[in-house]
């Protein structure tokens, strides 16, 4: 079953995987929902997103859909001439997964939230990979600025801090950034329901 839903997300069968449009139309929704909640609620998102990078609960509850997503990858995963090491990866995700919950404290939200952006952004670089369609690429846009902001959360995670202070800093940065996101995921949503 798990290997089935691995080959899924990540186009390992030959009669193919997750669907472009299929795909697109979840992130086009997933786009639009949470910035109209964040227009409709904007005292209570901004203040769950100052609290955010220092709020450890939320960092063991995304370290943990971190550390299940990458043994599920791990067992599933084609590793070539190091399949026999698998075990060993996943140990080591594993124990990993422990030291960081008890040595990583500082910022561990952003650092879990920065690693759930790079899973996520694999799938969804997956299914718009060698479709014929030119608006495709308005997925591995955001794919890909997921995995540029995630690598900086894991590895200077109190930038998210002083993105936040700055995006909260005047009213129209905050509107700027919640129209932007409810517009790309209207286009997006249009473009996956016309042409993918």
């Amino acid at each position: 079953m798990f290997a089935d839903l691995y080959d899924y997300l990540y186009h390992q069968n030959p009669t193919g995987g997750i669907p472009l449009k299929g795909t697109g139309i979840v992130v086009a929704l997933a786009l639009i929902l949470s910035h109209v909640w964040a227009l409709k609620n904007t005292a209570q998102t901004q203040a769950f997103l100052k609290a955010f990078p220092r709020a450890f609960h939320w960092g063991v509850i995304l370290l943990t859909i971190d550390v299940i997503w990458g043994v599920f990858a791990l067992s599933n995963m084609d590793m070539g001439e190091f399949f026999n090491m698998r075990r060993t990866f996943i140990m080591i995700t594993i124990g990993g997964y422990v030291a960081v919950l008890v040595y990583v404290k500082e910022f561990l939200a952003v650092r879990a939230l920065g690693a759930l952006m790079l899973l996520v952004a694999g799938p969804v670089l997956t299914a718009a990979f060698l479709q014929p369609q030119t608006s495709r690429l308005l997925l591995p846009i955001l794919a890909y600025l997921w995995i540029i902001v995630g690598m900086y959360f894991i590895g200077m995670p109190f930038l998210m801090r002083d993105w936040i202070n700055w995006l909260l800093a005047k009213h129209q940065r905050w509107n700027l950034a919640v129209y932007s996101g409810i517009a790309y995921g209207v286009v997006l949503l249009v473009t996956a329901l016309l042409f993918y």
